[in-house]
């Protein structure tokens, strides 16, 4: 086992890019691709902390190693906090971000500026997968992060991915897909969670470096 390996339970090659731009340089992060065979984890959670423990839980078991998952998404307050765990299939499609967007867009059309409010949050797990002989389960760690802000009508910008062309945080007139990938990893809600779960992640990593 690598003991400075951790797995984050993605395919997706911008969290993969944004973890590993968040965590110490002596922390190696490997995604999902790294690992024929790893299992898609339903989210079949009622809460984002729910998710990201489900899909921690089922990389650790799979790989032997150290795994961190998140689920995170948007929260509309016009749309009674929708589509929040349900961000990433709002339109149907999972990870179809472009249909999500334009769907919440069209369902705030009618809704006056001053109701755009709208937050994202994320739930970040860390899951050490039992192994030696004092494990008798998991060991688990769960943080949440968030951010606060408001719609923007019409999207704007080319980076990060998911409903970023169309947030704008409190205290910015950018929207999170116009800012450098430095300035949303210092507000954004992935960033406030796996800075918050890096703590526990180093210590795991110290952890399985004692022989």
């Amino acid at each position: 086992m690598a003991a400075d390996l951790l797995v984050l339970a993605t395919r997706n090659a911008a969290k993969l890019r944004e973890l590993a731009r968040i965590l110490p340089s002596s922390v190696r992060v490997a995604g999902l691709a790294d690992f024929p065979g790893a299992p898609d984890v339903p989210e079949t959670g009622a809460t984002f902390e729910e998710n990201a423990l489900l899909k921690a839980r089922a990389i650790a078991r799979h790989t032997g190693l150290p795994a961190v998952a998140d689920d995170s998404g948007l929260s509309v307050d016009a749309l009674g906090g929708m589509p929040g765990v349900l961000s990433a299939r709002w339109a149907g499609a999972h990870g179809d971000d472009l249909a999500n967007l334009n769907l919440v867009l069209a369902q705030v059309a009618d809704v006056p500026d001053t109701r755009l409010g709208a937050r994202f949050v994320c739930a970040a797990a860390l899951v050490l997968a039992p192994g030696r002989p004092a494990d008798e389960a998991p060991r688990e760690w769960v943080v949440t992060g968030q951010v606060t802000g408001r719609l923007s009508r019409t999207p704007r910008g080319g980076g990060g991915f998911g409903y970023d062309p169309i947030f704008v945080p409190d205290g910015s007139g950018l929207t999170t897909a116009e800012m450098t990938p430095e300035a949303k990893d210092a507000i954004s809600h992935r960033g406030r969670a796996f800075r918050a779960l890096a703590p526990f992640i180093a210590s795991v990593l110290s952890e399985d470096r004692i022989p």
